[in-house]
């Protein structure tokens, strides 16, 4: 054989070689994606037959932040089945920043006294029984100036089950001291495992001296401790079926898509630190009551500042 001819042997056997390889990326790829989809499947499935809300669609007109972060209006619902208008007792900002590869969360506190678009004044929470995440959005903006591109409401029972199916084992924390009033389990302090009720319950507590603030600050280290634990190499397998999972308790103007995205990032990063801060911030409220209830009278611009020197860190 000449070498003209073994070198074109040579190439042809590459050729072949590559044409093999390339079929097997295209049967993972198509294995890989086949398999997501069955996954989601199961997990939408394994909701779909406990689920006892109907899902509201809400008119939300959403604006892209200035800074290039993702801004997602995150609520917690009390929300029951044939219920129109429920309460929020979770209202947060949640920011993830793409570029600089980070992770946010602005908790408000509900007892805020705000204005709130065409209406008068009334707590900041007052806004989505009155118009839904919309008028939330238009409020929040009227008074601290942040721009909101989606929302996402969860309810109870999908907190529950997002729980239980991502974290089997429970969730590790430490628990402060002794809960139990309107929370629907009895917490006992010290470090353990909490199941999806359990866990529920201790974010929900709010029946000692420090209230709303106690339960805001338990809000957000839960928030950080599921980040910690939710990287583990089982979890990151199951973000398919844990997207099944929560998509028939969350309602959100978010693509499917671009929340897997977001939650793939986080996985996948190696930092897992979520940053938070409180709104009012310290040393610009005070106490006040409004026809016999007990509200936060804020400084506005105090606050503004606050939130826009966080965010843009």
């Amino acid at each position: 054989m000449g070498r003209a001819e073994y070198r074109k042997g040579k190439k042809r056997r590459k050729l072949r070689k590559g044409r093999v390889f390339f079929l097997f990326l295209i049967l993972f790829i198509l294995f890989a994606g086949g398999y997501s989809i069955f996954q989601f499947k199961q997990g939408e499935k394994q909701s779909l037959g406990k689920i006892g809300v109907d899902e509201i669609k809400y008119e939300f007109n959403g604006e892209k932040d200035s800074s290039g972060g993702t801004n997602i209006l995150l609520l917690g619902s009390d929300q029951r089945k044939g219920e129109k208008q429920s309460r929020t007792d979770t209202i947060m900002i949640a920011q993830y920043h793409p570029d600089k590869g980070t992770y946010k969360i602005v908790s408000l506190m509900r007892d805020m006294y705000v204005d709130i678009p065409g209406y008068s004044q009334g707590r900041i929470n007052t806004a989505y029984t009155l118009g839904g995440p919309e008028l939330l959005r238009q409020t929040i903006k009227q008074n601290f100036d942040i721009d909101l591109q989606y929302y996402a409401i969860i309810n109870f029972e999908g907190f529950e089950a997002v729980i239980d199916e991502a974290f089997p084992k429970g969730v590790e924390i430490d628990v402060e001291k002794q809960m139990s009033k309107n929370i629907g389990v009895t917490l006992e302090p010290g470090l353990q495992r909490l199941n999806g009720k359990q866990l529920l319950g201790y974010v929900r507590f709010r029946h000692d001296a420090e209230s709303d603030f106690g339960r805001v600050a338990r809000q957000q280290k839960t928030l950080q401790a599921l980040a910690n634990q939710v990287s583990a190499v089982q979890t990151f397998a199951k973000l398919p079926k844990l997207a099944g999972v929560i998509m028939p308790y969350i309602n959100t103007s978010m693509e499917t898509g671009d929340m897997l995205f977001i939650g793939k990032e986080l996985l996948t990063s190696k930092n897992h630190e979520v940053e938070s801060l409180r709104v009012p911030i310290d040393g610009s409220f005070q106490d006040m009551r409004v026809n016999g209830a007990a509200v936060l009278s804020v400084d506005l611009e105090a606050n503004k500042t606050a939130i826009k020197e966080f965010l843009a860190q």
